[in-house]
């Protein structure tokens, strides 16, 4: 090397360092940032209460978490970054694919228990940021639980017929805001939290016997809940809804489960509430107040069900 080669190589490292140096350090940032949205999507979509088994004090996303349905019992999968029994293995387009469509790495159709059917709304980027959070969480080796379902709906393959009959992939599309909002933006972004990333209707839209929920009364309540529980209907009916509630009386209830009568909610709500909607910054508890609020009422009484 001669002197005059020698003399640039210090000028050589200090440029190439000023030219990956910002780059690299603006690209961790994104990423940072990605992982934040990431964990608030996870958070409001409830992730953690369907994959964890806090019951038995399993680790967290690792799965085994029962949830009792009229067709048997399904069980929450691993979803911690585990190359063999999470899906560590998985890419950003199978995780996609599970969400919107409601389809497995290996190509067998999920189960409905999975509400991909509400997932399948959910925008691009609040994927990729959830996939980004995910890959953040501690791997745990714990295989999967196989459901306990009933025949015939033990069946997988009959799920094939299943999504012929009742699932559309689709992407949130928000109507016009009804008469009477004030604030559009905000009705929209209601709209997209309840009916794709928190999904209200899963739980509280009855479904019929094929397990497919039932349109016409979406958010009328269900009977046969999670785990057996009631849901009850949450449209503004006066009666037997929550038209009777205050916006504020609905924004204390997402944010620490007490109703207007001082109740506080409990089963699954209250796992909803603590690790989902109680998470949620005001403005989005707002949000969702003011989509339900101007749903058309519904009059549908649910019965809480005896213990």
């Amino acid at each position: 090397m001669t002197i005059r080669a020698a003399a640039l190589v210090p000028a050589l490292i200090l440029a190439a360092g000023l030219a990956s140096g910002p780059a690299a350090r603006g690209q961790d940032a994104a990423m940072t940032d990605a992982i934040g949205r990431g964990e608030y999507v996870f958070h409001a979509a409830g992730c953690f209460g369907c994959h964890t088994d806090v019951k038995n004090k399993g680790p967290a996303l690792a799965g085994g978490r029962a949830l009792k349905t009229p067709f048997g019992t399904f069980f929450g999968p691993n979803i911690t970054p585990h190359a063999d029994h999470g899906i560590g293995a998985w890419t950003l387009e199978d995780f996609t694919r599970a969400l919107r469509d409601g389809i497995a790495p290996d190509g067998r159709p999920y189960y409905p228990a999975f509400p991909y059917t509400s997932f399948t709304r959910m925008r691009d980027d609040d994927i990729r940021d959830l996939w980004a959070y995910l890959r953040t969480v501690q791997p745990v080796a714990r295989a999967n639980r196989v459901h306990e379902l009933d025949f015939p709906f033990n069946l997988r393959g009959l799920m094939w017929g299943w999504r012929t009959l009742f699932f559309r992939p689709a992407r949130f599309r928000p109507d016009a805001p009804p008469a009477g909002v004030d604030d559009a933006d905000a009705w929209r972004r209601g709209a997209y939290l309840v009916q794709a990333i928190t999904h209200c209707g899963e739980c509280h839209t009855p479904r019929g016997a094929l397990g497919a929920v039932q349109s016409k009364l979406t958010l009328a309540g269900n009977a046969n809940g999670p785990d057996g529980d009631a849901a009850p209907n949450i449209t503004p009916h006066d009666g037997t809804g929550i038209g009777d509630w205050s916006r504020g009386d609905i924004m204390t209830y997402l944010r620490i489960g007490m109703d207007p009568d001082g109740d506080f909610a409990g089963s699954a709500m209250a796992e909803v509430i603590e690790h989902s909607t109680g998470r949620l910054t005001d403005t989005d508890r707002a949000a969702i107040t003011a989509y339900l609020r101007s749903l058309p009422p519904v009059e549908r009484r649910i019965a809480r069900k005896a213990k």
